[in-house]
C-alpha cells in the first residue's frame, strides 16, 4: 500500500526520510511544499534535485483533493464536489459570514449513522477520508478564496460523515490543520460535529485540542430524538450528557447544539422548556436550524412563527441561542443537505490547475 504522506505531520515525514536514507530535513521541506504551497506533484518542488523528485513520485504518491464540479447560490454560498484519489466523490461548502469566510468539510464518503432527515446517510457509508484528504479540503478552499482577496477564518468538520467514526482522521487532520507550518488555523476556529458517540467525544476531550463540539441533539428526550437519529439507542441523551460534561471540564469549551426545527415533530414550546432544563449543567450555546427539505424524507420545516415561539422560551430563560441563517438551500447546500455524487466527475480545468499550484494566505486565523 502507499504511502500517504500528506497524512504526515513533520515528525512523521522526518522519520520517513530517515528510514529511506535520506536527511530529516528533506520531510520538512516536503510538508512546507504540502501545505504551504498545494504543490500538485514533485515537479513542483525545485529545491529536491531530479533524480529524488522521481524516486519519490514512484513510492510516496501524492493523493490530493481535486475539485470536479462547483455551483454558487445568489447568497455567495459556493457547493464544490471534491474528488479523491481512489474516484470516490464527496462535497465541501464555502460559507460567507459577516466574519469572513467558513469552510464545511466531509470526513466520510457517505455515513453510516442513518439520521431520519440528513441526506448524507442515504446511501451508506463507503469510506473514512484519511486525514490529508480531510485537511486538503481546507487547503483547496483556501486557493478558492485567494483568488477573492480572502481567506478561510473557520473550518467546520460538518459535511459529509460523522467526524468521530473517522477519529483519527479527524484528528490528524485537525492537527494538520493548526500546525503553525501547515495551514495554521487555530483549534478555536474548528469545529467537530457528532451524532452523539460517547466514547469517541471522552476520547476526544483528552486530546488536549480545546476545538468546538457542536452536538446534533434535535430532541431533549430519548422517545424523540429515538425516532429521529438511531444513535440514540446506543448512546441516550443521558450518557451524552455526561460525555459533554467531561468535555466541559477538560477543554472548558462552550458545548454547541444543533437543533433542526421539523413542523409538528419537535418544535413545540414544552419541548422547548424540556430543552432548557436539558442544558442547564454547563455552558451551552443553541444553533436553531429550521429543516432544509429533503426530498427522501416526509417532513416540513418549522413555520417561522413556531421558530419564534420556540426561540422566544430559550431568550427568556437566558439560554444562549441563534437561528441559523440558512445559506445554500437552493444549490443543497444547507444543513442536512449534503450527499455523497454518484457520477465520476472530471475537473475543471482552470480551477484544478489553480488548486494544484497557487499558495495558501500564510498565518493563523
Amino acid at each position: 500500500m502507499a504511502v500517504d504522506v500528506l497524512s504526515m505531520e513533520p515528525a512523521a515525514l522526518e522519520r520517513l526520510m530517515e528510514e529511506a536514507d535520506l536527511p530529516r530535513y528533506r520531510g520538512r521541506q516536503l510538508f512546507h511544499a504540502l501545505w504551504k504551497t498545494r504543490i500538485a506533484s514533485y515537479d513542483a518542488l525545485s529545491v529536491w534535485p531530479a533524480a529524488l523528485r522521481a524516486r519519490a513520485a514512484g513510492e510516496w504518491p501524492l493523493m490530493r483533493v481535486v475539485p470536479l464540479e462547483r455551483q454558487k447560490a445568489r447568497d455567495g454560498t459556493e457547493k464544490i464536489v471534491v474528488g479523491l484519489f481512489d474516484g470516490e466523490q464527496v462535497e465541501m461548502v464555502l460559507l460567507p459570514h459577516r466574519f469572513g469566510w467558513s469552510v464545511c468539510v466531509s470526513t466520510q464518503v457517505g455515513c453510516a449513522i442513518g439520521c431520519h432527515f440528513c441526506a448524507s446517510g442515504l446511501l451508506g457509508k463507503t469510506r473514512n477520508l484519511s486525514a490529508g484528504e480531510i485537511a486538503d479540503q481546507v487547503a483547496l478552499a483556501e486557493v478558492i478564496l485567494a483568488e477573492r482577496g480572502e481567506r478561510v477564518r473557520r473550518v467546520d468538520l460538518m459535511g459529509i460523515g460523522e467526524p468521530l467514526d473517522n477519529y483519527a482522521g479527524t484528528v490528524g487532520g485537525l492537527h494538520l490543520m493548526h500546525d503553525p507550518n501547515g495551514l495554521g488555523l487555530s483549534y478555536r476556529h474548528l469545529t467537530v460535529s457528532t451524532s452523539g458517540l460517547v466514547p469517541r467525544i471522552q476520547k476526544l476531550a483528552e486530546e488536549g485540542m480545546p476545538v468546538t463540539l457542536a452536538v446534533s441533539l434535535h430532541a431533549p428526550n430519548d422517545d424523540v430524538r429515538g425516532e429521529l437519529m438511531p444513535i440514540n439507542r446506543a448512546y441516550p441523551i443521558a450518557r451524552l450528557m455526561d460525555a459533554l460534561a467531561t468535555y466541559w471540564e477538560r477543554t472548558r469549551r462552550r458545548i454547541t447544539y444543533e437543533y433542526l426545527l421539523i413542523d409538528g415533530v419537535n418544535d413545540g414550546v414544552p419541548l422547548a422548556r424540556e430543552l432548557v432544563r436539558l442544558i442547564r449543567r454547563f455552558p451551552a450555546h443553541v444553533n436553531l436550524i429550521p429543516w432544509n427539505p429533503v426530498p427522501e424524507f416526509p417532513y416540513r420545516p418549522s413555520p417561522a412563527a413556531q421558530v419564534a415561539a420556540f426561540r422566544k422560551v430559550l431568550d427568556e430563560a437566558g439560554v444562549s441561542c441563534t437561528v441559523r441563517r440558512e445559506l445554500g438551500q437552493e444549490i443543497e447546500a444547507a444543513c442536512g443537505q449534503l450527499r455523497r455524487s454518484v457520477g465520476k466527475g472530471t475537473p475543471s480545468p482552470p480551477l484544478a490547475e489553480k488548486a494544484a499550484g497557487h499558495p495558501p494566505s500564510e498565518g493563523g486565523a
